[in-house]
């Protein structure tokens, strides 16, 4: 039982980052470069963050529950801000890259384009983000002990799954809609970015009231998915012509750079 619940909760949380990452990156070195570069800005806002939850925590008064929680939500505001900010200074640093690498370049056109850079670091913030989210539950998911034994909730690994799963396609949309805000210079729209992922963050101060967070949770990942979708160039058209697999040119996996 517990092999059967650590792959499917697995499969589940990165079942389909992994299908993206083989299907349109894997190919491209310079795609997959680019994913891993991302994962590292990622990492580099968690250690910042983490380092000013440790020195606000130790100066904190332990006792008080009140302060305590104040201190969760801080924490995880935050983290939040820290993750954007450092994919903005991510993005700053692609287009500078992406100007020498034009210059490098024997062609006129760029070698990925801003859409493909939005969309590959996006994916590498969410597998960072989902990968330390969900390791120690899956370390724990292999036992010993059974789940819910003293009362809890009894879907926690699925719905931890659920939830990164949520989280790491979040990410890949962020950066999408993130990126076409910053070329565009539509500041409200980073503002929306923000907001919704701190509105994905605090949701999670809901459990173990897993619907709670769950159904909130996946109704933002349907819109956000939306708003990135048209982001990336998409239309109903070419929508139409891709489920009925007439489109072999669809969106990011084989887009010509601009």
């Amino acid at each position: 039982m517990t092999a059967s619940v650590f792959f499917g909760c697995t499969f589940i949380a990165f079942g389909p980052a992994i299908a993206l990452f083989l299907f349109t990156i894997a190919r491209d070195p310079l795609r997959v470069i680019f994913l891993i570069a991302g994962a590292f800005f990622w990492l580099c806002s968690l250690l910042l963050s983490s380092l000013v939850w440790f020195i606000t925590v130790q100066i904190s008064n332990k006792e008080s529950s009140s302060q305590q929680k104040g201190l969760l939500i801080f924490g995880v505001v935050l983290s939040v801000m820290l993750q954007e900010t450092f994919r903005f200074g991510y993005y700053k640093l692609l287009k500078k890259a992406n100007e020498g690498l034009l210059m490098l370049s024997a062609e006129e056109t760029m070698p990925i384009s801003i859409r493909q850079l939005a969309y590959v670091s996006g994916l590498g913030f969410g597998f960072m983000s989902g990968a330390f989210s969900m390791i120690n539950i899956l370390a724990d998911s292999v036992g010993p002990g059974t789940i819910g034994i003293h009362g809890d909730s009894q879907h926690f690994f699925l719905s931890s799954a659920f939830m990164t799963m949520a989280i790491v396609l979040l990410h890949m949309f962020w950066g999408v809609v993130f990126f076409d805000s910053c070329e565009k210079q539509h500041w409200w729209s980073l503002a929306v970015v923000v907001i919704s992922h701190l509105l994905v963050s605090c949701l999670t101060f809901q459990n173990p009231q897993y619907v709670g967070s769950l159904v909130p949770t996946y109704i933002i990942v349907f819109l956000v998915g939306l708003w990135a979708f048209f982001c990336a160039g998409g239309s109903l058209r070419n929508l139409k012509l891709c489920l009925t697999c007439k489109d072999k040119d669809f969106l990011l996996a084989n887009h010509r750079p601009r």
